[in-house]
C-alpha cells in the first residue's frame, strides 16, 4: 500500500514536469542533433550531400571564421567582467542603505533591460552614426575631432561592448542585491563587532556568499554574448572590414544570405561547444562542495 501511494506521487510529479519536458526535447535537444547532423552535409535547397567534416575544415582556413571567433572570445570575456565587477560594485555599495535609495536604484538600472535590444540600438545608432549622428554632430559644431566609432576598426569593438554590457548589467545588479540583501544580518553584526572595515566585509563575506550568484550570471552572460547579433546587424553590419563580426552574425551571413546551411550549421555546433566548455568549470564550481 506504501509503495503504492509512493508510485503514484511520482507519477503525479512526473505528469507536471511532462509538458516542460516535452517542450524541452522538442525544441532544444532536438535541433542541437539536427544541427549535429546537418553540419556533416552539404545543403543545396533540398539536396544533401554527405561531406564529413569537410564544413569545419573550410571554417577553419576561412579568414572571416576565425576573426569572427576571436571577437566573440574578446566579447565574453569583456562583457562577463564588466558585467560581474561592475554589478558587484554597484551592488556592495547600495544593498544596505535605505530601502527607497535601493529600489530607485534597481529601477534605474532596469529600465535599459525591460526595452527591446532592437530599440536601444536604434538609440545608440542614432547617437554615433558618424553623418547625421548627435554626438558626432555635437563634436563638430564645438570643433572638435571628429571620431567615427561605428567606422575605426579600432573602436567598433569597444563601442559595441559598452553599448552590450550597458543594456544588461541591470538584471546582473538586480540578482546581486536580492543575494545581499538575503545574507544573515547576524553575520555583519559579528564583523562590525570584531572591527571589520567595510571592504573587509564586502571581499571576507559578501563576495563569497553570493558566489552561486556570481556563477549564474557568469553562465548566463556567456551564453547572451554569444548570441550577440541586433547590436551588430544594426550599428555595423558587422563592420568595418568584418572587425566587429561574431559567429552569430557570421552564421546568419551564411544561412540566410549565401544559403550555406550546412557551414551554418557547423558554425551553430562550434558555438555549442565553445558555450559548453566555458560553462563547464563554472557549473562544476557550483556543484562542488565547500
Amino acid at each position: 500500500m506504501k509503495n503504492n501511494h509512493a508510485l503514484k506521487r511520482n507519477l503525479t510529479g512526473y505528469l507536471f514536469i511532462a509538458p516542460q519536458l516535452l517542450f524541452f526535447c522538442v525544441f532544444l535537444v532536438y535541433p542541437i542533433f539536427e544541427g549535429i547532423r546537418l553540419s556533416l552535409y552539404k545543403i543545396n535547397f533540398n539536396h544533401l550531400t554527405f561531406v564529413g567534416l569537410e564544413n569545419y575544415k573550410t571554417l577553419f582556413n576561412d579568414e572571416v571564421f576565425i576573426k569572427s571567433t576571436i571577437n566573440t572570445i574578446v566579447f565574453v570575456i569583456a562583457i562577463v567582467a564588466l558585467t560581474v565587477v561592475f554589478s558587484l560594485f554597484v551592488a556592495s555599495a547600495v544593498f544596505d542603505k535605505n530601502a527607497k535609495y535601493v529600489s530607485f536604484i534597481r529601477g534605474s538600472y532596469y529600465i535599459p533591460v525591460m526595452v527591446s535590444m532592437v530599440v536601444m540600438s536604434m538609440v545608440w545608432s542614432f547617437l554615433l552614426n558618424p553623418s547625421n549622428g548627435l554626438i558626432p554632430f555635437l563634436a563638430r559644431q564645438l570643433e572638435l575631432p571628429a571620431v567615427n566609432f561605428l567606422g575605426d576598426k579600432d573602436l567598433v569593438l569597444p563601442v559595441i561592448i559598452f553599448v552590450t554590457f550597458a543594456t544588461n548589467v541591470g538584471q546582473a545588479i538586480i540578482l546581486y542585491i536580492a543575494a545581499m540583501i538575503g545574507v544573515p544580518k547576524e553575520i555583519f553584526e559579528a564583523a562590525e563587532v570584531d572591527g571589520a572595515s567595510r571592504l573587509r566585509v564586502i571581499f571576507k563575506i559578501l563576495i563569497p556568499l553570493v558566489k552561486p550568484t556570481t556563477i549564474y550570471i557568469i553562465i548566463i552572460n556567456i551564453i547572451n554574448v554569444l548570441k550577440i547579433f541586433v547590436v551588430i546587424q544594426l550599428l555595423t553590419g558587422g563592420g568595418p572590414n568584418n572587425a566587429s563580426t561574431t559567429l552569430m552574425y557570421f552564421l546568419y551571413n551564411n544561412a540566410f544570405k549565401y544559403n550555406q546551411l550546412g557551414i551554418a550549421s557547423a558554425v551553430g555546433v562550434i558555438m555549442f561547444s565553445i558555450a559548453m566548455i566555458l560553462s563547464i568549470p563554472q557549473l562544476r564550481a557550483m556543484f562542488k562542495k565547500d
